[in-house]
């Protein structure tokens, strides 16, 4: 459900990985909220194309492209 991506979003904003990506929406002026739930979406749709391409999570991956 969105509650469960918008809490895991909160979580993830925390860190490495994901702490810069959260930084770069706030500095676009985004809302705590606004920043999270892009943050949200974009943990979604790794997650979608993780379980499509049937592939592990790669950290380095992701924050290189983030």
């Amino acid at each position: 459900s969105r509650r469960l991506l918008y809490v895991a979003a909160m979580s993830a904003a925390r860190t490495k990985t994901w702490k810069d990506f959260y930084q770069t929406q706030r500095n676009k002026g985004l809302s705590t909220t606004a920043a999270l739930v892009v943050l949200a979406r974009k943990l979604m749709r790794v997650a979608f194309s993780l379980f499509k391409r049937h592939v592990m999570f790669n950290a380095r991956l992701a924050a290189a492209k983030a």
